[in-house]
């Protein structure tokens, strides 16, 4: 497990070390992040749904996408009603309480403690196909865009993530696969998108600061829900949807990752408590590894 986190703390370490000395410029945090959101982002989106069989366990999904829903809810009311947030800034509130790290964290981990991966097929299709559109929809609407209908019907068309994930989708729907030439030199850049985000990520703790004393209660909070709220609500959910002790155990395990780095690069593309962002992946990350070693000796 501790491999698996290896590379995420070096990479934003890495990133912090860069924008500590000024190796890349002030705005190099947003000019990567950008890169991520615009090109990286919805090549790797892509690529990874083209490979990707559409089918899943429908209880234990079923499952996870009801602890996943009630989290972020609670992520958003914690936002919006304790600390008086707007509802762009709830929206990434919620997607930081309970938003998983189901790729280049959770294979590693899902491979270690689980010794198999296949359930987290499942939660990425789930979080790539329905929990990324309803957030960015709400990112595009709280960043003070009117979203009249002709607005909301061309959003994947503007949006380059939505735009990858849905072309990815109907390629995989219909086993239809792009040929060598496109599909490699997308596959290259997407390859780029997790460890640009990282760097991405440590830049902006060294551009930006560790943000107000406030954010950081409300960091807390964040984290607390998506580490120990989240597992327990889908280890709930999972008792009601009478999994066997297996799935009950993937499902808690998976629940129990820590905040994607997606929610920062699109709290920063949006401008939109960017910093509570950072930090919520940052904290729930680094405290991730013990929480996910207890449920795995809890369940196993």
């Amino acid at each position: 497990m501790i491999a698996a986190f290896i590379p995420i703390w070096a990479l934003t370490l890495l990133g912090f070390t860069a924008g500590r000395f000024r190796l890349l410029g002030p705005e190099a945090d947003r000019v990567l992040g950008g890169f991520v959101f615009h090109l990286a982002m919805p090549a790797a989106l892509f690529s990874v749904l083209t490979r990707t069989r559409l089918s899943f366990s429908v209880p234990a999904l079923g499952a996870f996408a009801a602890g996943t829903v009630v989290t972020m809810a609670l992520g958003f009311v914690l936002s919006r009603r304790v600390f008086r947030r707007k509802p762009g800034e709830a929206t990434v509130g919620a997607m930081a309480a309970g938003y998983v790290n189901s790729a280049n964290l959770g294979i590693p981990v899902a491979l270690q403690v689980l010794g198999d991966a296949t359930f987290l097929t499942g939660v990425l299709l789930f979080q790539v196909l329905v929990i990324t559109p309803i957030v960015l929809t709400l990112l595009d609407r709280g960043a003070d865009r009117r979203l009249r209908p002709a607005r909301l019907a061309s959003l994947p068309l503007r949006n380059p993530v939505m735009l990858g994930m849905a072309a990815g989708a109907l390629c995989s729907a219909f086993g239809r696969h792009p040929p060598p030439m496109i599909a490699e030199p997308l596959a290259l850049l997407g390859d780029a998108a997790v460890p640009a985000a990282l760097v991405a990520l440590g830049l902006s703790l060294a551009v930006r600061g560790p943000g107000l004393a406030g954010e950081r209660t409300e960091v807390l909070g964040l984290s607390a829900l998506k580490l120990l709220a989240q597992p327990l609500l889908a280890y709930l959910f999972g008792l009601l949807a009478q999994l066997r002790p297996a799935e009950l155990l993937a499902l808690v395990v998976c629940a129990a990752l820590p905040t994607a780095q997606n929610a920062y690069i699109f709290a920063r593309e949006y401008g939109q408590a960017d910093s509570v962002a950072r930090g919520t992946v940052i904290t729930s990350t680094a405290l991730s590894m013990l929480t996910l070693a207890t449920i795995g000796w809890l369940l196993a």
